[in-house]
């Protein structure tokens, strides 16, 4: 296996993948001992906490922790060249993503690690499914709006959950995720900036990109409000906006545009009405249309 390089003089949002490791099966893992003092935790019990905490957000989350958590042991040094053994554990990219999800939020490198984990698992999810790579730019759009519509809905019952109940009240919350993605906008600030027709949907018009943030925001916020157990509308709306300013930050990272500043995209609707009919057209004359894109 490959070993992690010297640390120094590293900026700390690359920290995380320099101490990445790759086993003789060609598959990466992180050593928790190695995160540990990353993340600024001292004592390995203490860290173990954190461990627990992550392996049971695995569980509740439908997978088998087994599969992102493997028991292993490190050689440490403990002076005049001696070394020991002591207990390890070796994570997945997603186990990862959970521990600094359950580790201190205080902490401003913890903050650093949510936003890491939480871009590099998404963007592992999206490769590992190939369902963007292969489609055109509009299916991708029409891809991405679909799941959105879905995800809106279990955002809203994870929402309901927490006490966000009248319709008043889920207006308020969907706001709070806008206005952390969007640096203070709210839906109508959203509108009024890409310059829309009050007909028109402001989800109906973004482009993949713009698509993809919202879609992650909101998988964010949900995942956390089952996750934390989240009660009252005032904590449920705190997790939506917070969610929204971690998608924004790692936007910010990555050098990405603003999704206030992308362009407002042409109305999906039309592109619904076309794939309605291509799939409704005769097999032979879909073949033909799929062979000239």
């Amino acid at each position: 296996m490959t070993e992690p390089t010297d640390q120094s003089s590293i900026p700390s949002t690359s920290l995380f993948e320099r101490i990445r490791q790759v086993d003789e099966d060609d598959l990466e893992f992180w050593s928790a001992r190695d995160l540990m003092p990353i993340l600024e935790y001292t004592k390995w019990q203490n860290f173990k906490t954190v461990l627990i905490k992550a392996q049971i957000a695995c569980e509740n989350s439908g997978n088998d922790p087994t599969d992102h958590f493997t028991g292993a042991s490190k050689m440490v040094a403990i002076g005049s060249d001696a070394k020991r053994e002591v207990e390890d554990m070796h994570l997945s990219r997603y186990a990862c993503y959970l521990v600094v999800q359950n580790a201190d939020p205080a902490k401003e490198v913890v903050a650093l690690g949510q936003t890491y984990f939480a871009v590099q698992t998404r963007r592992q999810e999206l490769g590992d499914a190939g369902a963007l790579g292969e489609l055109t730019e509009d299916q991708r759009r029409l891809l991405l709006r679909q799941r959105i519509k879905h995800q809106n809905t279990d955002l809203a019952s994870a929402a309901k959950a927490a006490g966000v109940i009248t319709a008043q009240d889920f207006g308020v919350f969907q706001n709070h995720g806008y206005r952390g993605l969007y640096n203070g906008l709210t839906a109508e600030g959203i509108h009024k900036r890409k310059k829309l027709k009050k007909s028109q949907h402001i989800l109906d018009h973004m482009g993949t990109t713009e698509l993809a943030a919202n879609l992650f925001r909101s998988t964010q916020a949900e995942e956390k409000l089952r996750r934390d157990q989240v009660q009252g509308k005032d904590a449920a709306n705190e997790v939506h906006y917070e969610a929204g300013v971690v998608v924004r930050r790692a936007i910010a990272e990555l050098g990405g545009t603003m999704p206030e500043d992308l362009p407002a995209a042409d109305s999906i609707k039309k592109l619904e009405s076309a794939e309605k009919k291509r799939l409704a057209a005769p097999k032979a004359k879909r073949k033909k249309d799929e062979e000239s894109q």
